[in-house]
C-alpha cells in the first residue's frame, strides 16, 4: 500500500491505516489473540497507521496496541488520544479533562502502557469546553519540545477551534466521523483543513460496520453491543430505513464486482489523498478485504451514483445518543 502524507508538518502514513478500538470494547466479544495478529498482517499489507486511545478498553488496548508492536516499533506509525476519562473501577463513568495538567499526566499513562518511549500523533480525543483550546494544546506543544509526542492532532473540534488550536502550534490531523453516511464534515470541516494544511483522518468510514452489509438485523451484533445500546442508527424503526440505503450500496458494489465494504472504503479515498481512512476490525479477514480497497478508482460518475443512493436527509438518527453528541465540538 503506497504512502501518503498525513497534514503539511511531515508525517507520512499508508493510505489507510487501522482503528483498534473494537478490539477490546464496544463491538461484540474480544479475542486478544485474533487482535494481536491482524495489527502484524496490516504491517504485512503496507498499513503501518494504528489507532488507538487511552478510553478504549480503559487502557486495555493500549495495553494490546503496545505487546503486539514490541521488537517492530519503528515500523508503526502510532496515534493515540486523550481527554475522555474513564475508571476501571466504574466503566459507565465519563467525563471530559483537556486542562494542562491532565494533557501531560495522560501521555505518561499512554507511554508506559504502549511501552514505547514517544507517540507520533497526539489527540484530544474530545475538545473540553471548560478549558481554554490554547491551554490545551500548548501543554500538548510542551510534550512534542520535550520529545514525547512527535505531531498534534484534534478530534471532532469545529473549525473555530481548529483555527484556534492551529495558532499555538501546527496541528498535522484532523480525526472526525466520516463515511457515506455521515458527511456533515464536508459543509465547513473539510474546507476549513485543506485551507490550514491539516490532514484529515475520518474514523468509521464504514458506518460503525452498516455500510459493510454484513448486518442485516439488530440481533447480528448481540444485546451488549454498544451500537443497538447508544447509537440511535442502529435502533427500532431507523435501523431498518437505514438498512435500504445500505442495501443501495450493496446492489452498486455488485455490479462491479467488490464487496460494499470495500466500494465504501473507496467511495472515502476518492474524496482525496489528504484522507486517510481508519477502518476498524478485530479479525484478519475483513482487514485483507478493506485493504484490497486501496486498489479500486472510481469515476467521478460512480462516486456522484453512490452519493445519490445514501442521501443525507434520507439516514434516519443521529450518530451518537444525546450524552455523546453533547461532547461533539460546536463552538
Amino acid at each position: 500500500m503506497k504512502k501518503v502524507k498525513l497534514g503539511s508538518q511531515g508525517a507520512i502514513v499508508s493510505r489507510m491505516g487501522l482503528g483498534c478500538m473494537g478490539m477490546s470494547e464496544f463491538y461484540g466479544e474480544r479475542n486478544d489473540a485474533e487482535s494481536a495478529a491482524t495489527i502484524l498482517r496490516a504491517l504485512d499489507l503496507g498499513m503501518n497507521f494504528l489507532d488507538t486511545a487511552d478510553a478504549y478498553g480503559i487502557g486495555d488496548n493500549e495495553e494490546l496496541v503496545g505487546q503486539t508492536i514490541r521488537g517492530r516499533r519503528d515500523e508503526f506509525f502510532l496515534a493515540t488520544k486523550f481527554a475522555n476519562i474513564r475508571r476501571k473501577d466504574d466503566p459507565s463513568h465519563w467525563s471530559l479533562s483537556g486542562k494542562p495538567e491532565y494533557v501531560r499526566s495522560a501521555c505518561d499513562a499512554s507511554l508506559k502502557r504502549l511501552g514505547v518511549d514517544h507517540i507520533d500523533l497526539y489527540y484530544q480525543h474530545r475538545v473540553d469546553p471548560q478549558t481554554p483550546i490554547e491551554d490545551t494544546v500548548g501543554a500538548m506543544a510542551d510534550l512534542v519540545k520535550a520529545g514525547k509526542v512527535k505531531y498534534l492532532g484534534l478530534s471532532e473540534a469545529s473549525p473555530v477551534t481548529i483555527r484556534r488550536a492551529h495558532k499555538v502550534h501546527p496541528i498535522t490531523a484532523l480525526q472526525t466521523e466520516y463515511s457515506l453516511w455521515e458527511r456533515h464534515a464536508e459543509n465547513e470541516i473539510i474546507p476549513a483543513v485543506r485551507e490550514l494544511g491539516i490532514g484529515f483522518v475520518p474514523y468509521s468510514p464504514l458506518g460503525r460496520g452498516f455500510l459493510t452489509g454484513t448486518i442485516t438485523k439488530p440481533s447480528d451484533l448481540g444485546g451488549s453491543d454498544a451500537r443497538v445500546q447508544r447509537m440511535p442508527r442502529f435502533m427500532g424503526d431507523a435501523f431498518d430505513k437505514n438498512l435500504a440505503l445500505v442495501e443501495r450500496v450493496r446492489a452498486i458494489a455488485q455490479r462491479k464486482g467488490v464487496t460494499a465494504a470495500q466500494l465504501a472504503l473507496a467511495w472515502v479515498l476518492a474524496k482525496g489523498e489528504d484522507l486517510v481512512p481508519i477502518p476498524g476490525t478485530k479479525r484478519r479477514k475483513y482487514l485483507e478485504e478493506d485493504a484490497a480497497a486501496a486498489d479500486i478508482k472510481l469515476t467521478p460518475q460512480e462516486v456522484a451514483e453512490l452519493e445519490a443512493a445514501v442521501p443525507q436527509n434520507d439516514i434516519v438518527g443521529e450518530r451518537y445518543n444525546p450524552a455523546a453528541m453533547k461532547a461533539i465540538d460546536r463552538s
